[in-house]
């Protein structure tokens, strides 16, 4: 009788510490440096990115949608605001080779020029960098030959990306707001 309260204790402790440690709660180091070993064997390249980016805002392909915007306003009035989903191609035509696609959203954020606020992904789907992405977050005021955007960011093959974009226009659509805008893109990554 002894051994099966022994036995019965023994179990009740070790499953009242099993317990009490998957309740405990585990404090993780806020911050720590790398030695300098470890930072020192990364090496940085330079990448060099060329494609276009097709802003297609109607029909049944349309790449553009409005999602804000003041009463009563238009695409391209101060405060409106789009959500895109538009493909990155090797050539200007629509139908050259699909690279990537650059997601996310833009709107007027200037009540006197046409300039903008982007906030975008450029995600790629082919060759290298596919299931990488490149953060944007600028200012592009398209009545500009070019503009320079900031890279902030990336992910995969871009992780700790900065650089900028150049983005030309090469074709707009004054009567649909259809655009053809080529980039090139020079990144810093590891």
């Amino acid at each position: 009788m002894a051994s099966l309260l022994q036995v019965s204790c023994a179990l009740f402790i070790f499953y009242s510490a099993l317990l009490s440690s998957s309740l405990t709660t585990i404090t993780a180091v806020f911050s720590e440096e790398l030695p300098q070993i470890v930072a020192a064997n990364r090496r940085e390249k330079m990448s060099r990115l060329h494609f276009y980016f097709h802003d297609i805002t109607r029909g049944k392909n349309r790449t553009v949608i409005s999602i804000a915007g003041p009463a009563n306003g238009k695409i391209g009035d101060f405060g409106s605001t789009v959500m895109i989903d538009d493909p990155l191609t090797i050539g200007p035509d629509r139908s050259s080779k699909v690279v990537g696609r650059a997601q996310g959203i833009y709107g007027r954020a200037s009540q006197r020029e046409s300039a903008m606020l982007m906030v975008m992904n450029l995600v790629f789907i082919e060759g290298k960098y596919n299931g990488s992405s490149i953060a944007i977050v600028g200012r592009n005021e398209p009545s500009l030959n070019i503009r320079e955007l900031p890279i902030v960011g990336g992910s995969g093959l871009f992780r700790l990306a900065r650089g900028y974009a150049l983005a030309h226009t090469i074709r707009y659509n004054p009567n649909t707001g259809d655009a053809i805008v080529q980039y090139n893109v020079s990144v810093l990554h590891y």
